[in-house]
């Protein structure tokens, strides 16, 4: 069986990770220490991300004629990628997070949305909230008005029932 013949499947597996991905985050890991990429890979997994290592020439191959082949000037060195298909700035949020405990690493770039993005734009994207959150806070700031309505007019039927009798008396002429 020739090589080519061996890692197709290898090509195979990158590009169907890849395909219908929201983000794909290039991730230079050298330095990183293992319990520090333990860890690291711990969090994307519950998170929802694949996180894999593989040969430069690989993704190379799988990136070709794709919207991620603009990531391909970065396959040098010992990259991995974290892709993610449901929230688009998590592996970067979560890579960044890593990146105080382990100061080797680095995000190279990546396709986030179809839209490619340099390291400091994927940096950029990473201080994003979740979607949970995000929705937590549009929910939070429309409740606000309700609620500070109904804590006056909770304010003013307690108020004292002798005094708002005389206000109504005046009313009342």
């Amino acid at each position: 069986m020739a090589k080519v013949e061996l890692k197709q499947p290898i090509v195979d597996e990158i590009s169907a990770n890849v395909k219908d991905a929201d983000a794909v985050v290039l991730v230079n890991y050298l330095g990183i220490t293992v319990a520090g990429d333990t860890a690291l890979r711990k969090e994307l997994r519950e998170a929802g991300i694949v996180y894999k290592v593989y040969k430069n020439t690989m993704m190379n191959f799988a990136f070709k004629g794709t919207e991620f082949e603009a990531l391909c000037p970065h396959l040098h060195g010992a990259n991995a990628i974290a892709i993610s298909k449901d929230d688009a700035t998590a592996p970067a949020r979560i890579i960044k997070k890593h990146l105080k405990a382990n100061p080797t690493i680095h995000m190279m770039g990546g396709v986030i949305e179809g839209k490619y993005y340099d390291e400091a734009q994927v940096q950029t994207l990473a201080d994003i909230p979740g979607r949970d959150v995000l929705l937590g806070r549009l929910l939070g700031s429309m409740q606000s008005p309700v609620a500070n309505f109904a804590r006056v007019i909770k304010q003013i039927a307690e108020k004292d029932p002798s005094a708002a009798a005389a206000e109504e008396a005046p009313a009342a002429e």
